[in-house]
């Protein structure tokens, strides 16, 4: 009511406008309130390719563990069929010692896998370590860490891994100690990188305040925050862990016989790629797809944690 001298003239409802977020909106905005991962996995999982890598590594995965164990023959055993084609009894067909291709390819799968994600790890443990440290600690010691960095950068990262494995005796232990000898590099500069962007946070500087050590402010701190880049980057570690040893495995640097890696039979599938084409095309095949499902993750993964990309 507002009034006009002695008369009250009576104002109308519609007349008032609301200022602000109405009620309803705003219970609708604290409904659709997420968590981070949350979120990332919603964005993730809407990303098609990224999906269909994930689908594609775990098929590859399950049939790495399962097909050498129900197979009816062994990655090793002679069958006299030599160079046989694809048919209902050996679905990727025999090489030249009459070996079944399709479990060579499956036990190759193995080993590959293994190989690529192991050596993944160590780049992992070390360059999350070596990069937290050097970033945390600042100054002199960044220097110095960083300096050795670059020098062990500074030289060709196939003619050190070719060194040592000519150095060592063949087998898998000295090709993964080859593959992580500089390969955690590239990690450690990244977690460097983020540690230098997160250490001057108001809670860490709390944490440092509080007496926090360096082990806790990288563990509770540090690496959680971090996480998300680390991921990336260990998603792309791992592919190309596996054509550096599918590449060195052509080269005839590989596991030895009769151990078989996709890289070993590649270069073996070479030797007759005009009289049995498939004993090469199937272990380059799976090779190319691992690589290309495991950076379809990464990229996905990659998209999924910008925060530029969040709403």
């Amino acid at each position: 009511m507002v009034k006009q001298g002695l008369q009250f003239e009576k104002i109308e409802p519609d007349k008032f406008k609301v200022v602000g977020i109405k009620q309803e909106e705003s219970e609708k905005l604290a409904d659709k309130s997420v968590s981070f991962w949350t979120e990332v996995f919603l964005r993730f999982s809407q990303n098609k390719l990224a999906i269909f890598g994930v689908i594609a590594l775990v098929i590859i995965t399950l049939l790495a563990i399962l097909v050498p164990f129900f197979s009816p023959y062994s990655y090793r055993e002679q069958l006299g069929l030599y160079n046989s084609p694809p048919s209902a009894s050996h679905w990727f067909g025999t090489d030249d010692l009459g070996r079944d291709v399709f479990v060579r390819v499956w036990q190759g799968a193995r080993i590959s896998l293994f190989i690529g994600i192991t050596a993944a790890v160590i780049d992992l443990i070390i360059g999350v370590l070596w990069g937290s440290i050097s970033g945390l600690s600042g100054g002199r010691l960044d220097n110095i860490m960083m300096r050795i960095a670059d020098v062990l950068s500074a030289v060709p990262y196939l003619l050190v891994v070719i060194i040592l494995l000519v150095v060592l005796e063949p087998g898998l232990l000295p090709m993964i100690i080859a593959l992580s000898i500089t390969g955690w590099i590239n990690m450690a500069r990244i977690v460097r990188g983020e540690v230098l962007s997160i250490k001057n946070q108001e809670y860490v500087l709390a944490a440092r305040t509080l007496g926090a050590s360096t082990w806790r402010l990288i563990k509770k701190h540090l690496v959680p925050n971090a996480l998300g880049a680390i991921l990336v980057t260990m998603t792309l570690t791992i592919p190309s862990a596996i054509f550096t040893e599918a590449f060195l495995s052509y080269l005839g640097l590989g596991v030895p016989a009769p151990m078989a890696s996709w890289g070993t039979m590649a270069s073996e599938g070479n030797k007759a790629l005009t009289t049995a084409p498939w004993r090469l095309f199937f272990p380059a095949l799976f090779i190319s797809l691992t690589i290309f499902a495991f950076n379809a993750v990464g990229d996905g993964l990659r998209d999924a944690l910008d925060p530029k990309l969040r709403k």
